[in-house]
């Protein structure tokens, strides 16, 4: 991108959709913030955590709302140009997606208050590193919307890959270990459903970076194999 179109398209984000970048980025905190409890509430067997994701979640659902209504006034009373446009229908594209993310984060989270009922298992799967990268995936595409910079929202796309193979290889070691140990195998479930949360979370964020990446340079890449 150019340093003319750069400047231009720094230059779109004023009034309206000022105010709607900022409630894009409210959103995406919120989904963060929840994402990182539900993990906490797993990984610490911490029941406070996980209900607190199934209450903020709501404030999330009513910022999505809240992000459709700002995009159709914005439309419906600005006439915008083509980046202008771009950017609104671009927002309304990463609040279904983060809202998507969230979504995951209070399954995670209901999974993990069933598992803290349970007896503590030995499952050989270690969540931590497939949180972790989901978490950077969504922080990253963020951070490519907020500074402009379509070339960092594109490897995400590949990183969503990863994310796609640590989850099969779970689901064959709880495939496996389940057929051992049948007594605890409810626990062995919630733990394959926390790592499939996780991956679902993967393909938003993947969706978030194309829709950036898109925003800024007006090439659709989702459909891509590079």
């Amino acid at each position: 991108m150019d340093a003319e179109r750069l400047e231009h398209v720094r230059g779109i984000f004023k009034g309206s959709l000022l105010n709607l970048k900022d409630t894009l980025l409210l959103m995406a905190s919120l989904t963060d913030r929840n994402l990182t409890l539900a993990l906490g509430a797993y990984l610490e067997r911490d029941d406070d955590k996980a209900l607190m994701v199934e209450r903020e979640d709501n404030v999330i659902d009513r910022l999505e709302v809240d992000i459709d209504d700002m995009v159709v006034t914005y439309l419906a009373t600005h006439g915008p140009m083509a980046t202008e446009c771009r950017m609104a229908f671009c927002a309304s594209k990463i609040s279904p997606a983060l809202e998507g993310i969230a979504d995951q984060a209070v399954s995670i989270a209901r999974r993990a208050r069933h598992l803290n009922g349970l007896a503590e298992v030995r499952s050989g799967v270690d969540i931590l590193p497939m949180g972790k990268m989901v978490l950077t995936m969504i922080r990253e595409a963020i951070n490519a919307f907020v500074e402009v910079k379509p070339g960092q929202a594109a490897p995400i796309v590949l990183e969503d890959k990863q994310l796609d193979e640590a989850n099969r290889d779970h689901e064959r070691r709880l495939h496996r270990i389940m057929a051992e140990d049948t007594r605890n195998i409810p626990a062995y479930i919630h733990i394959m459903f926390i790592s499939r949360a996780l991956e679902k979370a993967g393909d938003y964020a993947k969706q978030i970076a194309e829709e950036v990446h898109y925003l800024y340079t007006a090439q659709d890449i989702r459909h891509e194999r590079r």
